[in-house]
């Protein structure tokens, strides 16, 4: 069983400005350790958290996409983050996972937060997402996501990390920190939340909190209010025997979604 490198970077961004937050997150890549397997950016990371997707998406194959795929190939590792993406005649806030082959897959947000009114602005996602990368079964979600734990639920132990990429805001970052942890018990899986610092164009304040989680529940990396990038190794004997040893999943209910 291999263990996984993963580096997530928490940093505020510039508001609406694809191209100034693609050069400052090839500059924080530069500080990205020598070896990780899989490189999480926030959510909306090339323009925070906006609502003006006719004036900001790009096409599905658009400059975004293809930095990535650059970036993914330079550090030898996954990149994921979403961005604002138009296709037909819907926008979505669309998480891309891609390999350093060039290769990509993405994820539509299911739960579009309608306080911000993202619901009028975005079409929802229907499809989750399951990956592979060195052994390890991932779901990358996204924000609002961590709010709904049937839509995060690990059915069947289908995968041995849970991921969130995010935009959420300092009055609601107990939620955030307290459901992390929640998603990480009740699935038997790591959770990873990596959210941005700074204040957006709306004048919301964020305060990172971004975070690594046990299984168990406890944290192994917890952010400060501050830019950084941070990387550390996960376990995946850790989980096994874990799982062996509380295996809670064998009682878990069977359900269907709609």
């Amino acid at each position: 069983m291999q263990d996984l490198r993963i580096t997530i970077i928490q940093t505020a961004l510039h508001w609406q400005d694809a191209t100034a937050n693609r050069a400052m997150f090839s500059e924080k890549l530069a500080a990205v350790a020598p070896a990780t397997d899989l490189i999480v950016l926030p959510e909306m990371f090339t323009t925070g958290f906006s609502m003006q997707a006719s004036e900001l998406a790009e096409e599905a194959e658009g400059p975004t996409l293809q930095w990535m795929k650059v970036e993914a190939a330079r550090y030898n590792a996954v990149l994921t983050g979403s961005v604002i993406v138009k296709e037909g005649e819907n926008y979505y806030n669309r998480l891309y996972w891609v390999r350093a082959d060039g290769t990509h897959e993405h994820y539509n947000k299911r739960h579009l937060f309608r306080m911000a009114k993202e619901h009028h602005s975005y079409t929802a996602g229907k499809e989750k997402l399951l990956v592979e990368l060195k052994g390890w079964n991932i779901c990358p979600l996204v924000c609002y996501d961590l709010r709904f734990p049937v839509w995060s639920r690990n059915m069947n132990s289908q995968y041995d990390l849970l991921l969130y990429v995010a935009n959420w805001p300092k009055p609601r970052n107990y939620a955030w920190s307290t459901l992390l942890q929640a998603r990480a018990i009740e699935n038997l899986s790591y959770v990873v939340g990596v959210n941005r610092v700074g204040t957006d164009g709306n004048g919301h304040p964020y305060t990172g909190d971004s975070a690594i989680i046990h299984p168990k529940g406890h944290k192994l990396l917890e952010t400060a209010e501050a830019e950084g990038v941070h990387t550390i190794t996960l376990t995946k004997q850790e989980l096994t025997d874990f799982r062996e040893a509380f295996p809670a999943h064998l009682d878990a209910d069977d359900f269907t979604l709609n």
